[in-house]
């Protein structure tokens, strides 16, 4: 894109209009007249190139004009970009996968939508680092951090209850997703804590774990998955096939709570899957990745060239002038 320092100046291209004019004008003009009763006497002569390319060395003037006022009006071409600067964030989503997970209360079942809400988390967070922790009786790590967001979509779906010793191990699915943490240089670092129950085994308490987590700076948000009151559970009857059966939630809040609270972060309680795609949404915008970008515009100066086809088209001209049309005949 080419712009000008000077635009105002372009208006003295108008001074080319009365130059022309006024040549135009001696042109029709002419010179001394001879006054002759008859021209029959007289040879008709042929006019050679010269007669008709007299005017070129008055156009290149003009030419050479025009360019120097352009290059007056100093033109510019111009490139925009910015320069973008991001500070991310390291999370780390550690997900209940015992059996309870398998509950009606959500559609399909509290770790079907678990897996379809944190799914469209990873996406959302595009220049964040994120791993997956999975626990029930024992915790492992289902993905380190990182920005690999397929590699960590296709992780995510493979999630399944059943792969690791039954037991909701609240404790020691913390401490392992402080662990990933625990070397990190990113400035925030977060942990998103989702279970559907109480702890009941595991070898570290929720609340040690926790005050581990504060020491490192790291926050935790807890998320609290399950309806009100009944739920259907996964049970198996006495031939071995799976039936579902109506029992009490049971959620330790009040543990998930001083979790929180101990860490600077906050307890939700999803009761459907709506709630549940809401909390990680509110999570979502709480925890926002510090952009900074700086806008700018270079300038590459043109007027150099313009000059110099000045100059080529006034030392066209006065070498037409002076040499081959020096003698018209």
């Amino acid at each position: 894109m080419i712009t000008f320092a000077y635009p105002r100046l372009l208006w003295l291209l108008l001074v080319v209009v009365p130059l022309a004019a006024w040549y135009i004008y001696n042109q029709l003009k002419g010179g001394a007249t001879l006054r002759m009763s008859s021209t029959d006497a007289i040879p008709r002569s042929t006019r050679s190139a010269k007669y008709y390319l007299r005017h070129i060395p008055f156009v290149l003037r003009l030419g050479a004009i025009s360019l120097m006022i352009v290059a007056l009006a100093r033109p510019q071409s111009t490139e925009k970009g910015s320069n973008v600067t991001t500070e991310g964030i390291d999370i780390v989503l550690a997900m209940d996968v015992s059996s309870s997970m398998l509950a009606r209360d959500f559609n399909p079942d509290r770790i079907g939508a678990a897996r379809q809400v944190a799914s469209k988390f990873i996406v959302d967070r595009t220049s964040d680092r994120i791993g997956i922790v999975v626990f029930a009786g024992e915790s492992f790590t289902q993905s380190p951090l990182t920005t690999d967001k397929s590699s960590l979509l296709s992780l995510m779906g493979q999630i399944r209850s059943g792969v690791i010793e039954d037991g909701t191990a609240i404790g020691n699915g913390l401490a392992t997703a402080v662990n990933r943490l625990k070397e990190s240089d990113a400035k925030s670092k977060v942990i998103i804590l989702l279970t559907d129950g109480v702890n009941n085994s595991g070898q570290i308490a929720p609340l040690t774990a926790a005050e581990i987590a504060a020491t490192l700076g790291i926050k935790v948000y807890t998320i609290g998955v399950g309806s009100m009151d009944m739920a259907s559970y996964p049970a198996m009857d006495m031939w071995g096939n799976t039936v579902y059966q109506k029992m009490k939630v049971e959620i330790d809040e009040k543990a998930l709570r001083e979790i929180a609270e101990m860490t600077g972060g906050e307890y939700f309680r999803a009761t459907d899957e709506n709630k549940l795609s809401e909390i990680y949404d509110r999570i979502n915008k709480l925890e926002r990745t510090e952009i900074d970008t700086t806008e700018y515009t270079l300038y590459h100066e043109l007027f150099t060239r313009y000059l110099w086809w000045a100059v080529v088209l006034l030392i066209a001209e006065f070498l037409l002038r002076r040499l081959w049309l020096k003698q018209l005949p």
